[in-house]
């Protein structure tokens, strides 16, 4: 039942066999006056004992405070989206494009019957957003927004608008860093997103659809979260609204830093969206303007974790902790190390490890061409091995099992 039809039933009344009086519709009138003018009174009494409270000798209570923001201002959320849409820019991107018009008959091997024709060029047009990181001109945001892009640009919060060139990217992360020829930027506050919660406020600036320097508000739902392209990077969900366009646009905390930048949408839901983590993100920028490529460290192996049914179809005790290694990619860095299907990580570098996010976490932490000393349980014996850190180019196409 939807709510107009809640209205009309209680408005119609919903007993029709019950007969009502004219003295009882005036006294239902009547008690309905007393009860209004009673909530009336309660309403007046209450503002009066408030405005008394409020004279020259009585000291206001001090508004609580969330980090260095009050909690419950009217404007608190107006006031962050002002100071930090100046560093929120649109990007748009032009892309030539070339399609082969061939003949159909051409798959019959008839094309010298007819007239070739000739290769089609087209343009195609993108949009979407991109938060100042540096004063002179750094713009953090994703590389699908600009990847394939031939000319980029942006325009900032004042409308000024410049030609942006890609300083590196990295479709690992789907992140990317472009410069503008500008100086005396209003660069976003980076925050940190290690101490975030389920529940904490959310905010996005973007340009959904388009429609620049938009503000939606809402909460981080979850943390950790991963998808199909973007398999290693742990996400931060959010149910602030984010659209087509959002895409490398800041999701922002109550303080105003920058927690996140907006990556994707689940297209099946709503108020499904995802960020990559600042954390992350500080990171790739960070070498991306330092060397302008990422190199991302990886053993080449498929992992899950270890669990009491798990241990006991291998025939373990069921309080057995570690990673089972699912599958070893050939000639990748585990591989020449020795680790085979069916081992099971249980130390690193002197840590236990009992999951495979703790795994990926450690080899993110170290670079390619560095040794990690990896203690494995190899049946009934524990056989130590050390692993030489390799370099992952490319996205991999996730599996059912992680891939670190």
């Amino acid at each position: 039942m939807n709510t107009q039809s809640i209205h009309r039933d209680s408005a119609e009344g919903t007993y029709p066999n019950k007969k009502f009086s004219t003295g009882s519709a005036i006294a239902g009138l009547v008690a309905g006056v007393l009860i209004v003018a009673g909530v009336w009174a309660g309403y007046q009494f209450g503002v009066s004992q408030n405005a008394a409270s409020s004279g020259p000798s009585t000291k206001t209570a001090p508004m609580p405070v969330v980090g260095k923001l009050p909690i419950g201002g009217e404007n608190i959320i107006a006031d962050i989206a002002a100071a930090a849409t100046p560093a929120v820019v649109n990007i748009d991107t032009r892309t030539s494009v070339t399609i082969n018009d061939n003949h159909p008959f051409n798959q019959f091997g008839l094309d010298d019957l007819f007239e070739q024709r000739q290769p089609k060029k087209y343009e195609s047009h993108g949009s979407g957003s991109g938060v100042i990181i540096r004063s002179d001109g750094y713009i953090l945001t994703n590389n699908h927004v600009v990847q394939k892009a031939d000319e980029i640009k942006v325009t900032l919060a004042d409308k000024r608008t410049f030609m942006g060139k890609v300083v590196g990217k990295d479709k690992y992360t789907d992140l990317a860093l472009v410069k503008i020829d500008a100086s005396n930027l209003k660069a976003a506050k980076l925050g940190e997103s290690k101490e975030l919660r389920p529940g904490d406020w959310a905010i996005a600036i973007g340009s959904p659809l388009g429609l620049s320097q938009t503000v939606t508000l809402g909460i981080v739902s979850a943390l950790g979260r991963s998808i199909s392209n973007l398999n290693a990077v742990e996400l931060v969900q959010t149910d602030a609204a984010i659209n087509p366009g959002n895409s490398g646009g800041p999701l922002l905390n109550i303080r105003g830093e920058v927690i996140g930048i907006n990556t994707a949408i689940r297209g099946d839901g709503q108020n499904i969206g995802f960020a990559i983590p600042i954390d992350i993100a500080r990171q790739v920028a960070d070498q991306l303007v330092e060397t302008g490529s990422i190199k991302h460290p990886y053993l080449g192996i498929a992992m899950q974790d270890m669990d009491p049914k798990l241990a006991r179809y291998m025939g373990l005790a069921s309080g057995t902790k570690g990673v089972v290694v699912v599958k070893v990619e050939s000639d990748s860095p585990a591989d020449s190390a020795g680790l085979v299907s069916g081992d099971i990580i249980q130390r690193m570098d002197g840590k236990a490890v009992s999951s495979s996010k703790e795994i990926q976490a450690m080899v993110r932490g170290r670079k390619p061409g560095e040794v990690m000393n990896v203690v494995v349980l190899r049946g009934q014996a524990v056989v130590p091995v050390e692993v030489k850190v390799g370099n992952f180019d490319d996205v991999r196409d996730s599996t059912s099992s992680r891939q670190e």
